[in-house]
């Protein structure tokens, strides 16, 4: 949250953060649960995914147990900042939002399926929260790579809101946007799979306990 303001907003480019032209880790080569390369290479034929739901902890976790991902990778995304530092970002002066990047086999799990994972595990009707986190770095968000992506991601928030309407939720918050332009920022290392390290850890994300109804939400449909 942005010191000495009590509603969370997100920074003007004159407010935000410069950062650092260089990361100040080294990220780990693997991920403790999958055996696989954090940040590449990835295999010919994967397709990278990247999502925002509240704390990024639970939502790595979410991603790393369906069946069909590589990998998984948490960071920073959608903001001014370079190379943030966690605390910078939760001081609410970098505009980005906690964000897992998921490396996927399209073979096995369809983009379709992993935005059901998404939809379901939080409550994108929040804003600038997500739960009793409270700031602009817990917002949801979706950042799409490719054309087909987008009219997914587009049709699925369609038809998902239908379903959270007759459920008398309110209005998707969801920031929908390509991730071109938008730099995907690796967290510090303690951050990757931390729910793997610490089994009891704080998670705090969970749905509205409405499905999102896979099958209507085809790109085109």
């Amino acid at each position: 949250m942005i010191f000495g303001r009590r509603t969370p907003e997100l920074p003007t480019p004159e407010q935000a953060l410069k950062g650092r032209p260089e990361p100040e880790f080294t990220l780990p080569s693997r991920h403790t649960v999958l055996g696989n390369p954090l940040a590449g290479p990835y295999p010919e034929g994967f397709e990278i995914a990247d999502f925002g739901m509240g704390c990024f902890w639970g939502a790595e976790r979410k991603f790393w147990q369906t069946p069909g991902v590589w990998t998984t990778l948490a960071g920073y995304q959608g903001g001014i900042t370079v190379n943030p530092a966690y605390e910078e970002v939760c001081s609410g002066l970098t505009g980005h939002t906690e964000a897992v990047r998921v490396v996927y086999d399209p073979a096995v799990v369809s983009y379709e399926q992993l935005l059901k994972v998404f939809w379901e595990n939080h409550d994108p009707t929040q804003g600038f929260r997500q739960g009793n986190d409270v700031g602009t770095q817990y917002r949801s968000a979706i950042y799409t790579h490719t054309p087909a992506q987008e009219a997914t991601a587009q049709a699925s928030r369609e038809a998902y809101q239908k379903v959270l309407t007759g459920s008398g939720h309110g209005t998707i918050t969801t920031e929908l946007l390509p991730a071109q332009g938008r730099p995907f920022y690796a967290a510090e290392p303690y951050h990757q799979q931390y729910l793997d390290k610490n089994p009891a850890g704080y998670c705090g994300i969970g749905g509205t306990g409405v499905s999102c109804p896979i099958g209507v939400a085809k790109a085109g449909s």
